[in-house]
């Protein structure tokens, strides 16, 4: 039997639900007639808080559906969580001007976390983030295990921003709900290892911001731009502002560290970021003119 769509093939999205069924408004869409499940994602959900995109060529991050209030594990939520064990498909769309779409790729789930975000009414709320990859990919990391138990309980909500009183620097990466999904995030723009080493046991390796919590935006505090991947001993010079990166990615050395002091920890000066893209740059940028000096 034929594929159903063919990548990056633009459709009517009417045509979509008249040939498979499905809701015609929802952004999740399973169908009753087929063994599929139809997602669609654009600029759109913003209004509700959604926020979908490409983490890395393989892996797609995807906001469950509701626009009021906590989300749970229900209808289209519940539906994409268990389509492998139930048999269905998932199909992503991306919309390319009103009424029509792009289909992207076949995808499955591969991780369900809670993310803190506004609902319709900027109420902030507790939402279901869940991790796609393309069919068929098989990630270079050991695939999580869900204790489903708690996936249904209700998560311990924290919403006010206070400033943390541990691990001011980790921020929203280690002691907010919406942290597991945001280091996971982080993790897979960086495609599994350090940004500037390529070393790539995530036992090692620490996930943080490039614009300390404290000094960023409520929208900056959870941007994956604004997160790094790196090893410990890049990361420590690189939280305490001993090392900095130019636009390119050159690694840069503070003057109030001798050099010999670098080469006895393995620095060299010759280091760059692998993979540094221009949504990065604005935090690079601000991160590098607290590069400390003599």
């Amino acid at each position: 039997m034929p594929e159903p769509f063919i990548p990056n093939h633009i459709y009517k999205r009417s045509e979509i639900h008249d040939q498979f069924g499905g809701n015609r408004q929802s952004g999740i869409c399973p169908s009753s007639q087929f063994p599929y499940i139809f997602i669609f994602s654009g600029k759109s959900g913003h209004q509700h808080g959604y926020k979908d995109g490409w983490d890395n060529p393989n892996v797609f991050y995807y906001t469950g559906e509701g626009q009021a209030g906590d989300m749970k594990f229900v209808k289209g939520n519940l539906a994409l969580r268990d389509h492998v064990q139930n048999g269905k498909r998932v199909f992503l769309f991306e919309y390319e001007r009103s009424g029509h779409v792009k289909f992207k790729s076949e995808l499955e789930v591969y991780d369900v976390d809670y993310l803190e975000t506004h609902d319709t009414a900027k109420h902030l709320r507790t939402a279901i983030q869940f991790f796609f990859t393309r069919k068929g990919v098989q990630l270079p990391i050991e695939k999580a295990i869900f204790d489903r138990t708690a996936l249904l309980a209700e998560p311990k909500v924290q919403y006010e921003l206070n400033i943390p009183t541990v691990t001011e620097r980790k921020g929203l990466v280690t002691s907010r709900v919406g942290q597991g999904a945001y280091r996971k995030r982080i993790i897979h723009r960086w495609e599994y290892q350090c940004a500037v080493t390529g070393f790539n046991n995530l036992d090692v390796l620490i996930a943080s911001h490039i614009v300390p919590w404290k000094d960023s935006t409520d929208t900056e505090r959870l941007d994956v731009h604004n997160g790094i991947l790196l090893s410990p001993t890049y990361d420590a010079l690189f939280d305490r502002h001993l090392i900095s990166f130019d636009n390119s990615g050159k690694i840069i050395l503070s003057d109030s560290v001798e050099t010999q002091a670098y080469q006895k920890i393995g620095i060299t000066g010759k280091e760059t970021i692998k993979g540094l893209s221009l949504y990065n740059i604005d935090y690079i940028d601000k991160h590098r003119e607290l590069i400390r000096v003599l």
